[in-house]
């Protein structure tokens, strides 16, 4: 090197010191002592004594909890991320036309991704409460609401309806990505015969896969790591039917402290992400298309 480039290099990681410092203390340093963790049996107030693979074998042989929390949390992510995706390009899209106010209506649209989860969980408590605004709603109809909270049946739907709330963030990305979309392609398709169905099929949407793609993969790690909206509306109840996987990693260490136990349901949840997100991008080569790419 020559002495320019050292003293370019020299300043490179100088100010990129405390993004490597705090990457190395507060992320990486825990993982790997998480790994060691995972494999003893460990209190938080005792030394940790040494069981191997003893707490994995226990997850996956001798928990039924897991295995529910590891089924709600699977549920959860099938049915909220394409619903959210659905939602968030029905909105993009018709924002896109030509409506009259159309930048207010595209405010509110994102509004509720700027409010706090715990504070929109807090409203949601209420609004989902058996003599709630909602079953009050449905009242005028003729409706009988259920106890979307407290019926194991309905709990996992409340908590679905709570994170298509926040669609907002999808809608702008991809409402973004219209505008930029290039006129000519829409002209020549209505040059062509096509209407606007056609149009939105074979244009907008094949132009949207990388937004889309992008939207998908944040959903789904969002949604395996889901937390506040179940721990602050239902704490894993009723029965753990809306248990999922980080409530019941936060109490197997925060609440029974035995954090060996924890730490191996962190990396089993890691595991599923990981294979999930493989998928995801092993499938795309399939329907996301760049503009650059020819297929």
């Amino acid at each position: 090197m020559s002495m320019l480039r050292r003293r370019e290099a020299l300043w490179f990681y100088l100010f990129a010191s405390p993004w490597i410092i705090g990457f190395v203390v507060f992320l990486l340093g825990p993982m790997i002592a998480s790994v060691y963790i995972s494999l003893t049996d460990w209190d938080s107030f005792t030394a940790p004594k040494w069981v191997g693979l003893d707490n994995y074998v226990r997850l996956l042989t001798d928990d039924p909890i897991f295995w529910k929390a590891l089924w709600n949390t699977f549920y959860y992510a099938a049915v909220s991320v394409p619903l959210g995706l659905v939602i968030g390009l029905w909105l993009a899209n018709l924002l896109n036309k030509g409506v009259r106010l159309r930048k207010l209506f595209r405010t509110l649209i994102y509004l509720p991704t700027l409010v706090p989860l715990v504070a929109t969980a807090m409203i949601f408590k209420m609004v989902l409460a058996p003599s709630g605004p909602l079953n009050d709603a449905l009242g005028l109809f003729g409706i009988p609401g259920p106890s979307w909270l407290l019926e194991s049946v309905w709990v996992k739907p409340a908590l679905i309806l709570l994170s298509v709330w926040g669609a907002g963030g999808a809608t702008v990305l991809l409402l973004a990505a219209m505008k930029g979309i290039p006129r000519e392609l829409y002209e020549a398709a209505e040059v062509d015969g096509a209407g606007p169905v056609r149009q939105f099929w074979s244009i907008t949407v094949p132009q949207l896969t990388p937004i889309i793609f992008f939207n998908l993969i944040m959903g789904l790690i969002g949604a395996f790591q889901v937390f506040s909206q179940v721990y602050i509306l239902t704490k894993g109840g009723p029965d753990n039917a809306s248990q999922t996987m980080v409530p019941l990693l936060f109490n197997e260490a925060f609440s029974f402290y035995h954090m060996g136990y924890a730490s191996a349901i962190s990396w089993l949840l890691f595991a599923v992400i990981l294979v999930f997100t493989l998928i995801a991008f092993r499938t795309a080569r399939r329907w996301v298309f760049y503009e650059t790419e020819v297929k």
